[in-house]
C-alpha cells in the first residue's frame, strides 16, 4: 500500500526541485544553452526565446508544479491502492 500523502510529497517535491533548478538556470543565464543543447540532441532548432527572469514567476512556477505534483501523487497512490487490494474489499 502507498500513503497517499507521501506519493503526493515525494512527486510534488520531485517537481518543484526540478522547476526550482530550471529557474535558477533562468537566473543565471544558462537556460538558453541548455535548451540548445536539447534541442540540437533531437536534431532541431531551438524556436525560443527566454524572457528575464522574474522571482515571482519563478516562485508561482515552482507553487504550481508542487501542487500539481502532490495531486498526481495522491491520485496515483489512491488508484493504486485500489487496483492492489483484493477484489472483497473493492466493494
Amino acid at each position: 500500500m502507498l500513503d497517499k500523502i507521501k506519493t503526493g510529497c515525494a512527486l510534488g517535491g520531485f517537481l518543484a526541485l526540478f522547476h526550482a533548478c530550471w529557474a535558477a538556470l533562468i537566473a543565471a543565464n544558462y537556460a538558453k544553452p541548455v535548451m540548445d543543447f536539447v534541442f540540437k540532441l533531437h536534431m532541431m532548432q531551438n524556436p525560443l526565446v527566454m524572457n528575464q527572469f522574474d522571482f515571482l514567476l519563478a516562485v508561482s512556477l515552482v507553487g504550481f508544479t508542487a501542487v500539481v505534483g502532490f495531486v498526481v501523487g495522491y491520485v496515483f497512490a489512491f488508484f493504486y491502492n485500489w487496483a492492489h487490494m483484493s477484489p472483497k474489499k473493492r466493494k
